[in-house]
This record gives C-alpha cells, sequence and structure tokens, in this order.
C-alpha cells in the first residue's frame, strides 16, 4: 500500500541497537500496511563532560549519529527504501525528541534495552519515558532472541560418550 501524503507519520526512534532494528523493521511493516508515511529519527548530544573546543574534524557527535542512522537504514532496508521514508538526525535527548515528535504521530515505534535474564524483563529510560508521556500510541520492539535460554541437549550418542 502506498503512503499518503496527509497521513500521520509512523515514527521510530533508532540507536543501532539490535532492539531498535527490530523496532525500524516492525514501523516499516506498519507504516507500509496501514499507508503512512515512516520517520526514522536519531538523536544526539554532547557529553556533559565535552570539551567543545575540540573542532568537528576531530569528533562530530552529530556525524556520529547520522553514521548511526544510515547503516541501521542501509541493514534494514537496502538499496530498496520506501518512497515516503524521511530519515532525520535530531539534536537533544532521545526520549525528549520522541515525545516531542509524538504530538503529530500516528504511531511512536521504539526498541527495548533489556538485555536478558531479569534485566530484559525492564524497558530502558527511552522506552519508558516514551510509553509514560507520549502523545499516540506507542509500541515497544524487543531484540530478536538468538540463542537458546538452554543448550541443546547432546545427540543420544554424544550423550553417551560424554557419561562415560
Amino acid at each position: 500500500m502506498n503512503a499518503r501524503a496527509d497521513t500521520k507519520a509512523v515514527v521510530v526512534g533508532v540507536d543501532g541497537s539490535t532492539s531498535s532494528i527490530a523496532a525500524l523493521r516492525k514501523a516499516a511493516e506498519l507504516a507500509s500496511t496501514f499507508g503512512h508515511p515512516l520517520e526514522v529519527i536519531t538523536t544526539w548530544q554532547f557529553p556533559i563532560s565535552y570539551d567543545r573546543t575540540l573542532p568537528p574534524a576531530i569528533w562530530s557527535p552529530e556525524a556520529d549519529a547520522q553514521a548511526i542512522l544510515d547503516a541501521t537504514a542501509d541493514e534494514v532496508f537496502g538499496a530498496d527504501r520506501p518512497d515516503h521514508l524521511t530519515l532525520r538526525v535530531v539534536p537533544g535527548p532521545a526520549a525528549a525528541v520522541l515525545i516531542k515528535r509524538s504530538e503529530e504521530a500516528e504511531l511512536l515505534v521504539v526498541g527495548s534495552r533489556g538485555h536478558g535474564g531479569f534485566a530484559g524483563l525492564l524497558l530502558g529510560s527511552v522506552s519508558t519515558a516514551c510509553a509514560q508521556h507520549a502523545q499516540c500510541p506507542v509500541l515497544i520492539m524487543h531484540a530478536p532472541r538468538t540463542a537458546h535460554p538452554h543448550p541443546e541437549p547432546l545427540p543420544l550418542p554424544e550423550r553417551e560418550q560424554a557419561l562415560r
């Protein structure tokens, strides 16, 4: 289905993590299915302890954010990017930027930063803030599980050998 220019966007925040890649994949699927434009946002800000006298040629958090955004879009879409796709690098704290953008969005999609085990049940600070304060529905995606929580049992002959 083609996205209409007059419809609200599905907005997704990405940071290069596996959960944000999963969020972008799901956001792209939903935007395509329901005919909404897709807006992909990553944010940047100077670290509190950053010496702003360093020239941007030495280090630029904005350039780093752009590289993360481009790499994430390349991983999900390759050369086949949707027509109604917007990629944006925005200065500011991620949660504040995404919450502000949610005021005009159809849906906000973010990744969870849980790292498995008990911590995997918890949401990251950005996803928690978005869930609590966004002005549109929020979908929080976990990274796909790639490993089994328990190792596969050995085939029977190898088990017997291991027991000897």
